[in-house]
């Protein structure tokens, strides 16, 4: 059999094969999957690039480009900014091992970054702010196509067998002006707003010339923090864990003996590898980051190693002026995170302090100002109170900046999709490296539902925090890698227990009981219970499991996973978790709308697919559309997808009982004004849904209300209150007898009819509590004749019909122009229904839906006041319509849904097509009429 690729959807499979490269042509599909569903589902967070604007226009190397440059920043853990320029092969001079060293090199907009061929080998990141020169060296046989790149701490990369090197060199020198330009440009924009701030003014003597070097203190650093003191809000100078040192505790000089050996190794390692942002990092060097990092280093290399570092030095005085812009506001976001405050490590003394508390308010409320759609999420508290314990307060904002919109991407929105879809490649790397777990377990999302907590928090919450910080160290250097290989690494410890677990409480007790007892025996810092941690009644003693040994399995067993395999295992699971989603908005959509609707459960679901399919074409196919408008998960489920006047139409047309051939459109466009209540130019489903219902399932006064408030204002614009009818035909007048024939021979007087009729309606008004519907004038009348004509066009009573409406078209021109007279005159109903009178023979022409009808005295002319005051009600019109058993039958007669959903369901995409086609055609037409 060959080799196929198989699509499923929500309704079929569908099955392709003979492809000339499957592989190839999977990861096509694939990559575009990714990209649409993305685009249509996760606007939150995910921004289009240019190439893949126009679907149509979509190609392999648009695809292979956006794939490549989502590996490179993921690789690197890059802003999702940079766009990557040239991958070049060559070779790197790695001083450590006296040789080069043969990758690839990496160019974007503001780094040159090196990946040896041998994993793991070696990989540098070269910020192009950190570089002082880049120049060509002599070509040797020795030395192919070398280039020197020289950076501030006085170190040089030497690359050579570099193709097109001339062209790369010139590239790269363009692009190092533009970053020292716009680093300049920044600094002198935060002097001129910011003149007023001290603290402000002296950041940005943090120039150009400072280098990114660990253990080294910017020349400005006194001025700064003596200008920063008399800012409103006084940032934290140090890291909180200085100011908070807890020392004398018993057993402590073991754990101080160690540190100073780590702290002796990682010099030792700076000198041979470099202590900038910029070191050669290598196998040694992780496993340096396994045995735990020094508390005096840790701050300062998570900064290195996320190189948040390199953000922090080219943005001088921007926190300070985010601190500024953002205190003192009240939204959402600063709500939640004043009541998160206090429980931020709350058993850790900087956090039971005022110093501790307004430090971490200053940064989340900081962040929040600057990501807005982001905002605040509950676990960063968690992460930014450990970040302010080893790095200062600007720092700590940096380092959060870096993990949430790089290390780990979408993580801290609304939806948290990212780290759903972790979660969904965690329990795919379950089944692969512990087989025999994933057997026991059949359901893996309890075990999902546990582990969240482990990747939102990275470990943060279920671990002592001594134990906890050593996985941080690991996170910072490694990525998300590093959480899947440790949660691997947990369950592998406990497959036994877990594999005789009764059920899914008893295997979060033992996961919670053996995270409790991950100790760090090495740490110089005294035992800090976690008070987030779970907590049994079981006083069965534990087993204690030390971190190092905990991390260095996880490596030797898990720690063979590459970046790019997992984001590989994200495209694939991402499109699950976002419609995942969908099924989850859709259910709770249906959920909300069913109580307030007669539409079958079945058919509303039809309904919602046919909406949001609507919803999918117009974003999809045309790029004007403003996705974010219409799709915000954000809202309630009900309100999140909306559609525009252009795509109800279309719903409107394959969907509505009330069509009306060339007057279906202007029907369409009223009942859409008619929705749109606060006048966004976007409706909800739940305005279809009640749309529809009312015209299937209606009472007839119901549907009768919903045509008249399409006559009238807002639904009516004085534009087509003033159209001019397309009838032709004399169909009625307010000349005409109000006596008619019956077929029996019998003949029905209206004039006592109407006499009644309006007692009737005096009387119903006084009893009536209901709001009134405003009364209709002489020109929206006439539209609303309109409709009810083209209404019965082809019915197949169309004959009784046409002549029901003219009766009662008739009458309720009578009582207009009645009404209007007895305004003039100041009299009452009960006076001026005696004035009604035949004036003419039904032979006469009639002025069929004009703008102006005909009055009993054809020489007078109404003065505009008078025929200003021409109306008629609602209850007029209901009242008018049940005197005719034919407009009540086509009225009340029983309409079926089903088929028009099963009909649009095949025609959606066809209509929308021909519409775009005839849209084309007319504007090519346009350019010759004129």
């Amino acid at each position: 059999m060959t080799d196929t690729v198989r699509v499923t959807t929500a309704n079929k499979e569908r099955d392709f094969s003979t492809f000339l490269n499957i592989s190839e042509a999977f990861r096509i599909m694939e990559q575009l999957a990714d990209v649409t569903l993305r685009r249509l589902l996760d606007n939150e967070i995910f921004e289009l690039d240019p190439g893949l604007q126009d679907p149509t226009q979509i190609t392999k190397r648009d695809l292979e480009a956006r794939a490549q440059n989502e590996f490179f920043r993921a690789f690197f853990r890059l802003p999702r900014k940079e766009k990557l320029h040239e991958v070049v092969d060559c070779s790197l001079w790695t001083p450590f091992s006296r040789c080069h060293t043969a990758g690839t090199m990496y160019t974007s907009d503001s780094y040159i970054c090196f990946a040896s061929k041998e994993n793991g080998c070696c990989t540098v990141i070269i910020p192009l702010r950190e570089v002082i020169g880049i120049e060509k060296m002599e070509d040797t046989s020795l030395l192919p196509n070398p280039i020197i790149v020289s950076i501030r701490s006085k170190t040089a990369f030497q690359f050579i067998e570099l193709k097109d090197r001339d062209t790369l060199v010139e590239n790269l020198l363009q692009r190092f002006k533009e970053v020292n330009s716009s680093n300049s440009l920044h600094c002198n924009n935060l002097q001129n707003n910011n003149q007023n701030s001290l603290a402000f003014g002296s950041m940005c003597a943090l120039g150009d010339d400072e280098p990114a070097c660990l253990g080294t203190e910017a020349s400005h650093g006194k001025e700064r923090s003596e200008c920063e003191k008399e800012n409103n809000y006084l940032l934290s100078a140090e890291a909180l864990r200085s100011d908070f040192h807890q020392s004398g505790m018993p057993g402590l000089d073991f754990g101080k003996s160690r540190e100073q050996i780590k702290e002796s190794l990682w010099d030792d390692h700076f000198v041979e590898y470099g202590r900038t942002v910029c070191m050669f990092r290598t196998e040694k060097i992780r496993k340096l980051v396994a045995m735990g990092i020094p508390e005096s280093l840790r701050g300062k290399l998570w900064l290195l190693f996320s190189d948040a570092q390199t953000d922090l030095a080219s943005h001088p005085g921007y926190y300070a002026h985010l601190v500024e812009a953002s205190m003192g506001r009240c939204c959402m976001a600063t709500e939640e995170i004043e009541r998160d405050l206090h429980r931020s490590l709350p058993e850790h003394p900087a956090f039971q302090s005022e110093m501790g508390i307004a430090a971490l308010r200053r940064v989340l409320t900081a962040y929040a100002h600057r990501n807005p759609k982001i905002g605040y999420c509950q676990s960063m508290n968690i992460l930014t109170s450990v970040l302010l314990l080893y790095a200062k307060e600007e720092e700590a904002f940096w380092l959060l900046v870096a993990v949430c919109e790089r290390m780990l991407p979408d993580y801290f929105n609304h939806r948290v999709i990212g780290a759903q879809v972790d979660q969904s490649v965690f329990e795919e790397l379950i089944k692969e490296q512990l087989p025999e777990l994933a057997e026991h377990m059949k359901d893996l999302t309890a075990l999902a539902s546990i582990s969240l907590s482990w990747f939102l928090t990275l470990f943060l919450s279920i671990m002592p925090l001594e134990s906890a910080v050593n996985v941080v160290d690991c996170f910072f250097y490694d990525g998300i890698k590093a959480i899947f290989q440790l949660g691997l690494a947990i369950l592998e410890a406990n497959a036994v227990d877990l594999c005789n677990s009764k059920d899914d409480g008893q295997a979060l007790m033992i996961l919670s009981r053996f995270l409790e007892h991950v100790k760090n025996e090495e740490s110089p810092l005294p035992p800090i219970g976690n008070h987030h941690a779970f907590f049994s009644d079981d006083q069965e003693p534990s087993p204690v499991t030390e971190i190092a040994n905990l991390i260095h399995d996880s490596y030797e067993k898990f720690g063979d996973h590459s970046v790019e395999q997992i984001e590989r295992m994200r495209y694939k699971h991402r499109i699950r978790v976002l419609q995942s989603h969908e099924d989850t908005t859709k259910q709770n959509v249906l959920r909300v709308v069913i109580p307030d609707v007669s539409i079958l459960p079945e058919d509303l679901e039809e309904l919602y697919d046919l909406f949001k399919r609507e919803h999918l074409i117009r974003c999809y196919w045309e790029s004007g559309s403003a996705v974010p408008e219409r799709h915000d998960p954000s809202r309630p489920y009900a309100e999140q997808y909306r559609i525009d006047v252009q795509q109800f139409a279309g719903l409107y047309r394959l969907l509505s009982p009330w069509t009306c051939g060339e007057h279906t459109d202007l029907l369409a466009h009223r009942t859409f004004r008619l929705l749109d209540e606060n006048m966004d130019r976007l409706i909800e489903f739940k305005g279809l849904a009640s749309c529809l219902d009312v015209m299937y399932n209606g009472e007839m006064n119901e549907k009768i209300k919903l045509l008249y408030k399409l006559h009238i204002p807002p639904a009516l614009t004085e534009n087509e209150r003033d159209s001019q009818s397309p009838l032709k035909n004399p169909l009625l007048s307010t000349s005409r007898p109000l006596v008619i024939g019956k077929s029996n021979g019998d003949a029905v007087d209206y004039q006592k009819q109407l006499k009644q009729m309006l007692k009737d309606l005096a009387k119903e008004k006084d009893t009536k509590t209901e709001k009134e519907l405003p009364k209709m004038s002489q020109k929206e009348f006439i539209q609303f004749c309109k409709t009810l004509y083209s209404l019965f066009h082809e019915d197949p009573e169309e004959n009784d019909l046409y002549q029901a409406i003219a009766t009662v078209t008739t009458l309720l021109l009578q009582i207009g122009e009645v009404g209007q007279r007895s305004i003039s005159l100041g009299s009452g109903s009960d006076e001026f229904t005696e004035d009604l009178q035949p004036e003419a023979s039904a032979s006469d022409q009639d002025a069929v839906f004009t703008d102006t009808v005909k009055t009993p005295h054809k020489d007078s002319q109404p003065s505009p006041e008078t025929e200003g005051d021409w109306t008629v009600s609602f209850e007029h019109i209901l009242a008018s319509l049940l005197t005719e058993q034919s407009l009540v039958n086509f009225f009340e007669k029983p309409l079926e849904l089903k088929p028009k959903l099963e009909n649009a369901k095949l025609n959606q995409y066809s209509l929308r097509t021909n519409g775009m086609s005839c849209q084309s055609r007319s504007e090519h037409a346009r350019p010759s009429m004129q």
